[in-house]
This record gives C-alpha cells, structure tokens and sequence, in this order.
C-alpha cells in the first residue's frame, strides 16, 4: 500500500467528517472536540486550523483519503495529531503517515498525547522516535469522563 501526504482539499472535509464521526474511533481517541458529532462545530474547527500556520495534511492510502495529519501549536510546544479510518487500523498507515509527517517538520521537540488505553496509537508513536514523557489525567469527551492520558516527546 502507497502512503502519501498531501494539503487538506475542501472535498476531504465530508471524509475527515465521516471518518472522526465513527464511533468506535471516537471512543479509542478519547480527547477531542465536546461534542464531535456537530458538524457546525467540526467546519468551523477546520476553517482555524486551515487559517493558522499550523501543518496540516491529508493522508492518502492507495490515492484514496484516508485520514488526516498535523504538526500544531507554539514553537517548542508543538504537537503532533493524527486521525486514520477504522478500516486503514492495523495496516501501518498511520506509522508511514507519522513518519512522512515527521521528514516534512525537522523541528524538535515534538509532543504527542494519546490515551493511556490506546495501545496501538501508542505504539504508531514509539516506532516514530516518540517516549514517554508524563502521564496526566484529563476529560476525554469520547469517553465523557476523566482518563488517563500519556504525553510523549519526540527530541532530535
């Protein structure tokens, strides 16, 4: 399978829409918008982040859209995102996707935070160069209550 990053297209909002609508996906993510099934609220999300300096991309698999990618936030805090369709889960999408993402943004360090439960996004990151650097606790609206969380710092 061909992974490839590409700019976020206008018509790969109803697909990110469709994809971080599922919710076997919500649930795994845990930490994300209150309620992520307004679609007023996911648009306008996207408007800022498409308005900010932020890196965001499209994640290609096989030329078809997959999921998305991001580098956000302020220099020296700068964290990484990414969300893949539950059908691409277990394909090695999101590790080729992470580390394309990571060969376009040189800049260190970079942070990431994933569920403490999500043991395959936590690996996705451990095979890009990420460890573990704390663990919190935090609101998970996927799950509506608090969750253990892990934060992760990728240097050099």
């Amino acid at each position: 399978m061909e992974i490839a990053l590409r700019t976020v297209q206008d018509s790969d909002l109803p697909v990110f829409f469709r994809q971080m609508t599922d919710p076997e996906a919500v649930r795994m993510a845990a930490f994300g918008p209150e309620n992520p099934y307004d679609r007023d609220t996911f648009a306008a999300h996207w408007q800022r982040l498409r308005d900010s300096s932020d890196v965001l991309r499209t994640v290609l698999a096989d030329g078809a859209v997959a999921g998305s990618a991001a580098v956000y936030g302020v220099a020296g805090e700068r964290e990484v995102t990414y969300w893949i369709d539950r059908v691409h889960w277990g394909r090695g999408v999101a590790t080729a996707a992470l580390r394309a993402l990571l060969t376009e943004v040189p800049e260190r360090p970079l942070y990431a935070r994933a569920a403490a439960d999500n043991t395959a996004s936590l690996r996705v990151l451990e095979k890009c160069g990420f460890r573990e650097s704390a663990r919190a606790r935090g609101y998970a609206g996927g799950r509506g209550e608090e969750i253990a969380e892990v934060v992760l710092i990728l240097e050099e």
